[in-house]
């Protein structure tokens, strides 16, 4: 029993500092800047349609949950982080969206098996630290026959690149945590959702970002409003030696992944797939 008290405990205190770095920064302007078309891009993949219920998990700000109930879909968005659903239901309202926000656990999600015909995350669930928890929430929620929906960065791509340039300066994660690029792999998805699902499709597509005019400039971006680039940053900020060079490998990312014009090119997964009956 005490060891099981010791789990949860743990458990309880590993989401709250998951909640408190996505409230670092400013992850709101990262989605609206950057990946604005990743959420509409999921929904049309979804077919989303008028009428239908819509749950979108680790939702943050509403990047595809806005576009979903913008044509007509009855849509929950979830986060484990209050602070960006705020933000989101402001944007909803500045575009004419109405749709239900709600704070959740993508581990431990509150609803009912088979609650809505389309359960849909962009590069939000890849972020929950126990994959097979989560994927099993997003299969219990969606009813047989229905969709799932997902976006993810993959770890070859930049933001995967990115993740594995600051695994040396962050801290060691929990025992059982997996990373969130893995989310990103064909093998890794498949063996995740199992034989909870049908028709199973994943492609690797990219979003183009031109917001940064020199790879100094993308550095300093995500250290001003990247969540999980601020934690790690706080987590050797007494060490300047290891800043400057964790400075000097975001900066030579970008540099690397840039094109002629500054533009890069970010790979993700796309992956959709009917609910088992």
């Amino acid at each position: 029993m005490t060891g099981a008290i010791d789990a949860a405990a743990a458990d309880r205190a590993l989401k709250s500092r998951h909640r408190a770095m996505w409230a670092l920064g400013d992850y709101p302007v990262v989605a609206a800047e950057l990946i604005p078309q990743l959420g509409r891009r999921l929904v049309a993949a979804c077919s989303v349609r008028e009428g239908q219920r819509v749950l979108d998990v680790a939702a943050g700000s509403g990047n595809a949950a806005v576009p979903a109930a913008l044509v007509g879909a009855q849509v929950v968005a979830s986060d484990l982080t209050p602070e960006l659903l705020e933000v989101g239901q402001q944007s909803a309202k500045r575009a004419g969206a109405l749709l239900e926000w709600r704070e959740a656990d993508a581990e431990a999600l509150p609803f009912d098996d088979g609650e809505f015909d389309t359960v849909m995350s962009c590069v939000g669930v890849m972020f929950a630290p126990h994959h097979a928890t989560a994927a099993a929430e997003l299969v219990r929620v969606c009813r047989p026959g229905g969709t799932i929906g997902l976006v993810n960065w993959t770890p070859e791509g930049f933001i995967g690149q990115m993740f594995a340039a600051m695994k040396p300066y962050a801290p060691a994660p929990p025992p059982g945590a997996q990373p969130p690029p893995l989310w990103g792999q064909e093998e890794h998805v498949r063996a995740l959702l199992g034989d909870g699902v049908t028709d199973l499709g994943m492609r690797r597509e990219t979003v183009t970002v031109d917001r940064f005019a020199t790879p100094e400039a993308f550095r300093d971006f995500f250290t001003t409003f990247y969540g999980p680039t601020i934690a790690v940053y706080r987590n050797i900020a007494d060490d300047h030696e290891r800043t400057a060079a964790l400075d000097g490998e975001l900066a030579a990312l970008a540099r690397r992944h840039a094109g002629p014009s500054g533009a890069m090119e970010w790979e993700y997964l796309l992956v959709t797939a009917r609910r088992s009956a």
